[in-house]
C-alpha cells in the first residue's frame, strides 16, 4: 500500500441509514489520526453488491474487513493507530 492510499474503506449505498453514520464516524476518526478514506456503493459495483449486500455498511482498514453493520469508533482508532 502506498501512502497516498486510503486506508479505510467505508462500502455501503445511498440512503442506507447504518452507512450515514459510519460515515460519521470515520470522517471523525480519519481527520483526528490523519488518514484518508474511501466510499464505495454495492449500487456501483456488482461484486460488491454479491459479496457484501447483507452486511452494509462494512469498512475495511488497509485492505481487510474490519467491521460490518456498525463501526465501533475506539476499535477504528486502536486499528488505525497499531
Amino acid at each position: 500500500m502506498s501512502d497516498d492510499e486510503p486506508r479505510v474503506t467505508l462500502i455501503g449505498k445511498p440512503g442506507c441509514h447504518l452507512c450515514d453514520q459510519a460515515r460519521e464516524v470515520i470522517e471523525r476518526v480519519a481527520v483526528d489520526l490523519g488518514v484518508g478514506w474511501t466510499e464505495l456503493s454495492i449500487l456501483d459495483d456488482p461484486a460488491l453488491r454479491e459479496r457484501y449486500a447483507e452486511q452494509i455498511p462494512v469498512t475495511l482498514v488497509d485492505g481487510r474487513q474490519h467491521d460490518y453493520w456498525r463501526v465501533d469508533e475506539d476499535r477504528l482508532r486502536s486499528a488505525l493507530s497499531g
